[in-house]
């Protein structure tokens, strides 16, 4: 199964940000982007791709160790970026981001150690993916508008697994599915 860790929104902070995307698709030519619906929206970790069912419990039991780990820590979304020279278009974060950064090096380390080969290690950028393009397109008006946007903030307490499955139906729009195959509280959190 194709899996991925992540820090998933609340539900709050997903409607302020619907808001906010709603905006973003009003200017021109954002009809040309592939948007991210709403239940794609999240900030990944390590992104582990295919997984052998066996190597899952594995990774759980690695999961559950670096979520216990890591203190809850305060997050929002806020601001934007690109990235492939127009190719993507994400929303960034702001509050405890050296806490998201570690909590991100330690999901990749639960990888290794559960033997999973992972890509070379590069720094953090915490996004969540909101459009994407095949051709690169100018992100500069959606970038400046995402520059005043920040959403309430939360306390981050927990840590998912997320399976995605990639659209197969070959039908314009059709969206990857997602779904949370586990979630660790993070340490002191309850």
């Amino acid at each position: 199964m194709r899996l991925f860790a992540a820090v998933l929104p609340p539900e709050h902070v997903v409607r302020e940000l619907a808001a906010e995307v709603a905006g973003l698709k009003r200017l021109p030519g954002a009809e040309r982007l592939r948007w991210t619906g709403r239940p794609g929206w999240h900030f990944t970790l390590a992104f582990y791709g295919e997984v052998a069912d066996d190597v899952v419990p594995a990774l759980s039991d690695r999961l559950s160790r670096a979520a216990h780990r890591t203190t809850p820590f305060r997050l929002a979304v806020s601001g934007g970026g690109q990235f492939g020279h127009g190719r993507a278009l994400w929303a960034g974060a702001c509050g405890d981001l050296e806490v998201l950064r570690l909590l991100a090096e330690r999901t990749e380390s639960a990888a290794r150690k559960a033997g999973l080969p992972m890509e070379e290690h590069r720094r953090y950028k915490a996004h969540l993916t909101l459009a994407r393009s095949r051709d690169g397109f100018d992100t500069h008006p959606y970038v400046d508008a995402l520059a005043e946007f920040t959403s309430s903030a939360w306390t981050v307490a927990d840590l998912a697994l997320v399976r995605s499955e990639l659209p197969r139906s070959g039908v314009k729009g059709e969206q990857p599915r997602y779904e949370p195959v586990g979630r660790w509280v993070l340490g002191g959190a309850g």
